[in-house]
Formats: structure tokens, C-alpha cells, sequence
């Protein structure tokens, strides 16, 4: 019997057995579970501004963790080896929630805050994150977020109290934007907002040439940060070539620099970055 993921607004109706788009989530006995629970493709310790957190915690480090898997199709994508990757060709290792959690607070004495998901999409691996977030919390440690944003309110609403700071990808303001790489724009529109009111949230902006390096599109997105009850910040990126995209010339430095300043016309924290 087909079984709904209810983790993302694809909505994967499933048979026993099958695996969603992202690659990850599965129907096992009747119950949509994350296949890749505690599978581990890359785990590192980098300061927190790598990820990129400008203004939570400067300073300190963070221990990064990956998976593989995404719910969007970026052709763009910087990290697709895992994030395009299934069980099949994901190099993994098993660290269970405990184990991470010692690992970090281990880690302490290098100036590890915490625990940052990152690398692939990490809210399909939603009840690992959950189970270790928990955890970290328990032992007095953060909780990052570095997401597509692309996740349904009530899932979203329940894990956010787990969650200290969240970079989230903003990948263009408009639905033709998320027509390119296979995701809603209202629904990420939705989780920034509803992140804003409850935790730190910073968002990224990778710009990519004739896709969303538009000023006027620029200007609109700005406007409604601006807009947020929280104090967003706003990392304005710039895209080289990767993935499908590997014909593509990299972003003129100077339109990353056009960019930031339109959009510090509305916010007083804007970054850019890969310049």
C-alpha cells in the first residue's frame, strides 16, 4: 500500500520499499522513514562563517555532517556528488545520534559550538536531525541548519525548537526561479519566514548568470527580508561553473558588488561571498 511523505511538498506516494525523489526517504512497513538515518558521506569541523553564518557565534567552529540526497535538481549544484547521490553510490559511514553528539561536545576543546547539518539537503534526513538536534541540546550545544528551505510548515514548526541558527538558500525571487531547479517558491518563501520569527536566520543567494542576477529581482527579494520580523541577514554568492552548469562563465565580480549594493538599500547585513 502506498504510503504520503509529508516531509517536503512533492508529497512521494510510495510503495513498500520505494525511495522518494530526494533520493533518501523510504517507505519500510508501511511507514515513510529516512533511508539515509545516520549515514554519513562527510564530517568536518569549519568555522561557523563557512557555512555561511556571519553573525552567529563569529569566531567559533561548528562540526559539519552530511548525508546524501536532495528534494531539488540545482543544475547548478556545488556539492552534487552527495546531494545527486543515492545508498548505492554514496561512500557512508554509520554514526549514530549518540555518537555525534559525544563527537561534538569532544570537540569542544577545539571551539566546537555544536552540530551543523550541511553538504546535502539535510531536512530529508528529518529524524536523524531531530534525534541529534535533541540530543545536542541535552549536552549544551547548537544546532545548524544550512537548508533549501523546501519543507513543509507542520514538520518545519516541530523541529524549529531543536534548531539555534539556520542558513537557508534563497535561489531566486520568482516561481520561475524554482521552476529551474524543481522546487515551490511559496514554500520557502514560508519556511524563512516562519524561521525569522523563532531563531537566526541568515540566507544565501548563489547568482547565477541569466538566471536570477537580475537587479529589479534583487531589489524584490531584498524588500521583503526587509520585511521579516527577524534581522535577516543576506549572503549574496557568486556562482562558478559545476555540475550541468559546467559550460557556464563564472559571475562577474562586479555584478556580485551591483547586487549587494542594491540590496543594502533595504538591509543593513549583506555579504557577498566566492569573490
Amino acid at each position: 500500500m502506498k504510503q504520503v511523505c509529508g516531509i517536503c511538498p512533492r508529497h512521494c506516494a510510495l510503495e513498500e520499499g520505494q525511495t522518494g525523489f530526494c533520493r533518501a526517504r523510504v517507505n519500510r512497513g508501511g511507514k515513510i522513514e529516512c533511508g539515509n538515518y545516520a549515514r554519513v558521506t562527510a564530517l568536518a569541523l569549519d568555522p561557523i562563517e563557512k557555512k555561511p553564518l556571519a553573525r552567529f557565534r563569529p569566531g567559533s567552529k561548528i562540526l559539519s555532517v552530511g548525508s546524501y540526497g536532495c528534494n531539488l535538481r540545482c543544475p547548478f549544484c556545488q556539492n552534487h556528488e552527495i546531494s545527486m547521490a543515492d545508498e548505492t553510490d554514496a561512500a557512508f559511514r554509520t554514526i549514530s545520534p549518540a555518537k555525534l553528539a559525544a563527537l561534538a561536545k569532544e570537540y569542544e576543546r577545539d571551539g566546537n559550538i555544536g552540530v551543523a547539518f550541511t553538504y546535502n539537503e539535510p531536512l530529508i534526513g528529518y529524524e536523524y536531525v531531530c534525534d541529534c538536534a535533541a540530543l545536542a541540546k541535552q549536552r549544551g550545544l547548537c544546532t545548524v541548519l544550512v537548508t533549501n528551505g523546501t519543507i513543509c510548515e507542520s514538520p518545519w514548526l516541530e523541529l524549529l525548537p531543536l534548531i539555534d541558527a539556520a542558513n537557508i538558500d534563497l535561489k531566486g525571487f520568482s516561481e520561475e526561479c524554482y521552476k529551474a531547479v524543481g522546487g515551490d517558491f511559496e514554500t520557502v518563501k514560508r519556511a524563512i519566514a516562519l524561521a525569522a520569527e523563532r531563531i537566526h536566520v541568515e540566507v544565501t543567494t548563489l547568482v547565477v548568470p541569466g538566471l536570477n542576477d537580475d537587479e529589479s529581482m534583487m531589489r524584490e527579494q531584498a524588500k521583503w527580508l526587509a520585511g521579516l520580523r527577524g534581522d535577516v541577514t543576506l549572503h549574496i554568492s557568486r556562482f562558478f561553473p559545476m555540475y550541468r552548469m559546467r559550460g557556464l562563465a563564472p559571475t562577474p565580480v562586479g555584478d556580485i558588488e551591483k547586487l549587494v549594493r542594491t540590496a543594502k538599500e533595504y538591509l543593513p547585513h549583506v555579504y557577498r561571498g566566492n569573490c
